[in-house]
């Protein structure tokens, strides 16, 4: 029998604003357990939520980078149940009416473009983190009331290529909205994914399985697959598909069980009586959105379209927010886009990956790339060159200029009349690479251009050389 999986996805982001969402404790990563709180992220009694303007700014970017109708009042909910990460025995999020709904995300697998509709966007705050050893649970209160918003997909993606896709570009646009750092390995986005199947072709969904917290998009792919596969195999053995929850297993690629779930109801949701509903007003939704930086689409658009980057290119350096404004700053310093494009994603990503960090820790300004990338343009050095004062300028953080000099590098001939001797001489000293040139023999051209940059030490300007010696091929 052939299946087909039903896939939804539940990501959680956290967002990047200095201070948590409903009190005034800062918001970091790493610091020292229990040192980033206020009363009322541990709920001391008499305290009151306050909520936090920058969050609802930022859900309000991603709502609307999603396609989806904002809600202008602004209503919270309380989510009650008992469990040691929640203070208060109640979460505060947003149940009956979320910030955005109705909205969709364009995904591209296998060169063809899928809409995946997407239920809503509720804005909530995070639980204290815990640590489980054997004799205790630790509680952390750093994380709790950290701002979160939750994207809720519809249950139309189709396959682990999909889900991953989906995700890959969830981060990117939070990421660029500057809403999110988007690191799934520290938590601020993670994915919880339910998983059913049902025979191809039937329109009545399978029993649904949740996996909770993967923390990695690449995981994403690996724990929707396994999941697909187990439940089709216990069909085809005719065993029962548990609705329960189950985590990922990096170390073995598998799911493992962690409960069992029911189809009661687990929350029970009243509205939040210490938040009235706030009215949101359009010009504020407006600024919301207008104040949203350049997302990765519309940058990787005017790379193609302002710049005449390829599509490939473009989209390498919209990979990462931070290349991207890398290659935005040095734009200011050259008209060489595509060339700029090519030392990024080569030269540059070369770099990087060999000493394992990002962008941010390259010893080159833009400004200085960008230097190195005009005077290769300008033909006074060959590549070969440009890549020796290229790995000088980040020996001595020099300027391409100053590097070259240090290197003893001249810059390249153009003389046209000197390339005309050199060329001349080097076909008067080969004539059997004429006739085999005259052959159709490719390799003959090669070794001519060869034995000039010989003669002349590669000091000639290789294009003009190129033209020349077509030229001079046709007189003979």
């Amino acid at each position: 029998m052939e299946f087909e999986p039903v896939i939804g996805l539940e990501i959680h982001v956290e967002l990047k604003t200095k201070s948590k969402m409903f009190s005034s404790a800062p918001v970091a990563y790493g610091k020292e357990p229990n040192t980033l709180c206020a009363p009322l992220d541990m709920a001391f009694p008499g305290t009151m939520p306050v909520v936090n303007k920058e969050a609802v700014i930022y859900a309000i970017r991603v709502s609307n980078a999603l396609h989806m109708s904002i809600d202008n009042q602004l209503h919270f909910d309380r989510k009650n149940y008992f469990y040691s990460d929640l203070p208060k025995g109640y979460q505060i999020t947003q149940d009956r009416r979320p910030i955005g709904k109705e909205g969709y995300l364009e995904i591209e697998v296998d060169g063809k473009v899928k809409r995946i509709g997407i239920e809503r966007l509720h804005m909530e705050e995070d639980t204290c983190k815990q640590l489980h050893l054997p004799a205790c649970t630790l509680l952390n209160y750093n994380r709790a009331g950290t701002p979160l918003v939750e994207i809720v997909s519809k249950p139309e993606l189709r396959s682990g290529e999909e889900a991953m896709k989906y995700v890959e570009k969830i981060r990117s646009i939070v990421v660029f909205s500057g809403v999110s750092d988007g690191k799934m390995e520290e938590g601020s986005l993670r994915v919880d994914t339910n998983v059913s199947i049902r025979p191809k072709g039937s329109t009545e969904f399978g029993k649904k399985v949740e996996v909770k917290n993967i923390n990695s998009i690449n995981y994403v792919q690996k724990a929707i697959d396994f999941e697909v596969a187990r439940q089709a195999k216990l069909i085809e053995e005719g065993k029962e598909i548990l609705q329960e929850t189950r985590r990922y297993d990096d170390k073995t690629g598998e799911t493992v069980s962690m409960r069992l779930k029911t189809d009661s109801v687990d929350y029970k949701y009243f509205p939040e009586t210490n938040i009235t509903p706030i009215n949101l007003s359009d010009e504020f939704i407006k600024d919301a959105i207008a104040s949203c930086p350049e997302l990765a689409e519309s940058k990787k658009a005017r790379y193609i379209e302002t710049y005449g980057l390829n599509l490939y290119d473009a989209s390498l350096l919209v990979n990462e927010k931070a290349v991207s404004e890398y290659y935005d700053a040095a734009t200011k310093f050259t008209k060489a886009y595509k060339l700029l494009a090519n030392w990024v994603n080569v030269d540059v990503a070369s770099y990087l990956n060999k000493n394992v960090f990002g962008i941010e820790a390259f010893p080159l300004t833009p400004e200085k790339l960008a230097g190195l990338v005009n005077m290769v343009e300008a033909s006074e050095v060959n590549s070969n060159q440009a890549r020796e004062i290229f790995a000088k300028m980040i020996e001595g953080n020099l300027d391409a200029k100053a590097a070259k000099e240090a290197l003893g590098i001249s810059s390249q001939i153009s003389d046209m009349s000197f390339i005309v001797d050199a060329v001349n001489a080097v076909l008067s000293e080969n004539p059997q690479a004429i006739i085999d040139y005259k052959e159709g023999k490719g390799r003959a051209l090669g070794f001519l251009v060869g034995q000039i940059m010989k003669k002349t030490q590669g000091k000639i300007n290789p294009k003009i050389t190129s033209d020349v010696l077509l030229e001079e091929l046709k007189k003979r």
